[in-house]
């Protein structure tokens, strides 16, 4: 039994050393009417321009270069926080990942 203690306490130290980046959102534009929130993401070296229709459940990132890496982050942000963000608001959030 206490062999597995070094194991489990080398765990635990090794998932707080995860790389993190923190990602900036600035929404431009919304509409509750037609249901969905326009703004700008960055992180690292990227910016992204995005739109979220969140009555069809579609969040489109662009450019591609490095969409893969922000927008499932994105998307959990934007649904957690979507009553709470307004236009010309600056928001953050952090990503486990060194981008």
């Amino acid at each position: 039994m206490f062999a597995f203690i070094p194991h489990f306490i080398q765990s635990i130290v090794s998932a707080k050393r995860l790389p993190e980046t923190t990602a900036h959102v600035r929404i431009t534009r919304q509409s509750w009417q037609h249901g969905f929130l326009e703004g700008e993401v960055s992180a690292g070296d990227f910016e992204w321009h995005f739109q979220w229709h969140f009555r069809r459940g579609e969040l489109s990132v662009k450019p591609s270069q490095g969409r893969a890496l922000i927008k499932e982050p994105l998307g959990r942000f934007l649904e957690k926080q979507d009553y709470q963000l307004e236009p010309g608001g600056d928001y953050a959030f952090t990503i486990r990942a060194e981008l």
